[in-house]
């Protein structure tokens, strides 16, 4: 994923990211422009998705669940998937959203999360994390499987609380739109990242979202420098990568962001 200006060049992919095969689950996360015909060109079937799950309401995060949701509802011909967002995704919130249509959440299960709130689907547990964003009603999304925890920031500013927002996570996601100190109101720049990994200690960091400035701006370097300052393994998101996580796992599950 990608800021506004990366979206509109597609300098950087903008469909989000999926997590296959948790608890026999596909989950398709913030699906941004280009999330469907992305799944098909990285050899991922939008067909067999279960979950779509929106953290709020900029397009580079709802633009493709539509008609991903018409994919888990084989057209909208049967009851069958579930969506998970935000108020402002799913109802709307003052000025924001709502983004999905009524036609379109009339199929799947429904379910709207406000930071805080803690979910239990199965044996996988969702819990909406707090942003400080445009959208007020945003929220990021941590996931709990097994001994296995998975948080994802989504666009947030940083702010005291945010490490006990991700604490426990094995594997941390997080939008970081500039390099350095560079910071914009509503977003993390890489010294923010740092501060958060150093604080919540996953075993695996990942930045992705990243702005048109940081992709010219050696991602890899910043992703470097907070790994030999937090001795924590950090990472760049690059188009279409997919990471293992069987490490972290009992049965091979996967990653993939593009």
């Amino acid at each position: 994923m990608a800021d506004a200006f990366a979206t509109i060049t597609q300098k950087r992919m903008t469909g989000g990211f999926r997590i296959d095969d948790i608890n026999g689950k596909n989950i398709h996360v913030d699906p941004g422009p280009g999330a469907l015909v992305r799944s098909y060109q990285f050899g991922l079937n939008p067909l067999n998705l279960d979950w779509v799950m929106v953290s709020h309401s900029h397009t580079d995060h709802y633009s493709d669940a539509e008609v991903l949701l018409e994919a888990i509802t084989r057209g909208m011909t049967r009851k069958k998937g579930t969506i998970i967002g935000s108020r402002s995704v799913i109802e709307g919130y003052k000025k924001w959203g709502p983004c999905i249509s009524k036609y379109h959440l009339s199929k799947p299960k429904v379910v709207i999360m406000e930071p805080g709130d803690e979910k239990k689907f199965g044996k996988i547990g969702v819990k909406a994390t707090k942003t400080i964003h445009g959208d007020p009603k945003g929220v990021g999304f941590q996931f709990k499987y097994e001994n296995f925890t998975l948080s994802y920031t989504s666009d947030t500013e940083y702010f005291e609380e945010l490490q006990r927002e991700h604490k426990g996570a094995d594997v941390l996601i997080a939008s970081v739109i500039r390099a350095g100190n560079e910071r914009i109101r509503g977003h993390m720049c890489a010294d923010d990242f740092g501060a958060l990994v150093d604080g919540v200690s996953p075993k695996l960091a990942v930045m992705t979202h990243l702005g048109m400035k940081f992709i010219t701006d050696n991602p890899e370097g910043e992703a470097r420098r907070i790994t030999e300052e937090t001795g924590i393994k950090t990472i760049a998101a690059r188009d279409g990568m997919r990471l293992d996580l069987d490490e972290f796992l009992s049965k091979q599950q996967t990653l993939d962001e593009f």
